[in-house]
């Protein structure tokens, strides 16, 4: 973008109407939740905490530019290495995107991921640097790193537009919002934008054909099925006919990000809608019914906004059959989440040696914990409600059940415990004793214990086992049959056993040797 092309008269900006939908993109540590704090603060409309970051996924604000109202719909996009395929979804579906970098940490893994879809969905987008309040901050290396990935600056040869901002500070953020609209309306005016093209006409009309995108769905245990959509096209109203690849339904309500209910909706704007049959795909296409589109239109032709994760497994979230763990599952889940969108993500980021015997949007039920039960499964819940009635079910029948907020920790965590799992394997059981009475000896207590299978000796790592419990690890520092030391017990055998250091022991507890 050349200094001539910043310099549209005031005249050739007021003829955009519509509201441009941006998403950002960028690294988890980058600044984007931080970011569109600051921005939700110019909103002249909706003051109230948390105007950006809001249930139903994506946010609009207003602010006063060059004296006009004037709006734009913001997607977040997550920024964490388990979400290439969220972020492929938030290009697709916006108009602009925001490449958020640290000006001091600059280009990260995550970053050259969102880099490709930003250059695959074909969309124009801006460079924005982060944290230029901080002293260590480096923009000449970050810029030259984008340059590496291919990213033509401008000021550099190039066309990309970069801005330097504090979220802060506030540095920078309402000429960054004016920018957003003055990038828009360039493309508006070369007719570039990618995602109208992909419905066949880079004319938009409030009259037109409607069309939208469904960014997030889930099934509300009280209101039913629920979509996000950010319409592209045409504008939907209260009572209309729609479908999106084969689901149908009839808008009951259109809520905004406040909750507020409206009548109608038009171009750009983000809203929740009530009335589908079951929850529609994420990345799916929703039209009205009729002219052309019958029940069950799948949405083919629009390859740009179709759903990044196509196996169908994971856009419907049946309740499956328990599966045996084999040996390529370690471990197995059942996975409850807040959304699909969150659900899809997770999955996309699980490792291959997770098996995922259950998975759903909602709250966790006693049914899930009993299923757990009876197949060996975790209970992992993302953003889920859990009940008092619950967590005291899942005590009652000592299943794991953990919630988390964040879905990097949740895949952290599980990979831990995959890793955990594995080393168990890898490990040589030596013997296993079952503990059958217990001694007083001088300061200790002795273990009286017979041996069910393999052999005890002096010297094992040994590991208290209680109800499937560890206790704790300790060694076998003396062994004895009768009052005659011994070195070994074999099967069969009864023993007298010390441990070092003590464990707090109980006669029917399990003691097993490991390599």
């Amino acid at each position: 973008m050349d200094k001539q092309k910043r310099n549209l008269s005031k005249q050739t900006l007021s003829i955009r109407i519509f509201t441009p939908v941006v998403t950002l993109l960028g690294h988890v540590d980058h600044g984007k939740t931080t970011l569109l704090d600051a921005i939700r603060k110019t909103n002249i409309a909706s003051k109230e905490h948390g105007g950006i970051t809001q249930s139903i996924g994506a946010s609009k604000i207003e602010f006063v530019n060059e004296g006009k109202i004037r709006s734009i719909t913001f997607i977040d996009t997550p920024g964490h290495e388990a979400f290439p395929k969220m972020r492929e979804r938030g290009g697709m579906a916006a108009d602009i995107g925001l490449l958020v970098v640290s000006s001091v940490d600059g280009v990260m893994p995550q970053t050259k991921e969102s880099i490709h879809v930003l250059k695959s969905s074909k969309i124009p987008f801006i460079v924005v640097l982060t944290k230029s309040d901080l002293p260590e901050k480096n923009p000449e290396k970050v810029k030259g790193e984008l340059m590496k990935e291919g990213i033509a600056l401008e000021g550099y040869g190039g066309d990309v537009p970069i801005i330097e901002i504090s979220a802060k500070t506030n540095t920078n953020i309402k000429e960054l919002l004016s920018l957003i609209l003055l990038v828009d309306e360039l493309k508006s005016e070369n007719k570039t934008r990618a995602a109208v093209k992909s419905f066949g006409d880079a004319r938009q009309s409030s009259q037109g054909e409607f069309q939208a995108v469904v960014i997030d769905s889930k099934q509300d245990i009280r209101r039913g099925p629920l979509a996000t959509i950010v319409i592209k096209n045409g504008t939907i109203r209260i009572r209309d006919e729609i479908v999106s690849e084969g689901i149908s339904g009839r808008v009951k309500s259109l809520n905004d990000l406040n909750g507020r209910r409206l009548e109608s909706v038009t171009i750009g704007e983000p809203v929740e809608v009530l009335g589908f049959e079951k929850a529609p795909a994420v990345g799916s296409i929703v039209k009205k019914k009729g002219a052309g589109v019958s029940h069950k239109e799948s949405g083919k032709g629009y390859s740009v906004l179709q759903p990044v994760a196509s196996n169908a497994k994971r856009q419907t979230i049946p309740a499956t059959t328990a599966l045996a763990q084999d040996d390529t599952h370690l471990l197995s889940v059942i996975l409850c989440a807040d959304t699909f969108g969150s659900l899809e993500a997770i999955l996309n980021a699980l490792p291959g040696q997770i098996n995922v015997i259950h998975k759903k949007t909602g709250e966790i039920t006693p049914a899930d914990i009993i299923l757990a039960k009876s197949t060996g499964a975790l209970v992992i819940g993302f953003n889920t409600k859990l009940k008092p009635e619950i967590l005291k079910l899942a005590r009652t029948e000592k299943v794991l059940l953990k919630n988390y907020n964040l879905i990097y920790e949740l895949i952290d965590e599980i990979k831990d415990v995959l890793e955990g799992r594995k080393l168990s394997m890898e490990e040589e059981i030596l013997g296993i004793a079952k503990i059958v009475a217990s001694f007083p000896y001088e300061k200790t207590k002795v273990m009286g214990v017979t041996i069910t299978d393999g052999r005890m000796a002096k010297g094992d790592k040994v590991r208290l086992v209680r109800n499937d419990e560890i206790l704790g690890e300790t060694a076998v520092v003396s062994l004895r049959q009768g009052k005659n030391p011994i070195s070994k017990a074999e099967k069969g055998n009864e023993a007298g056993i010390i441990v070092s250091p003590f464990l707090d022991f109980t006669i029917g507890d399990m003691l097993i040797s490991h390599g």
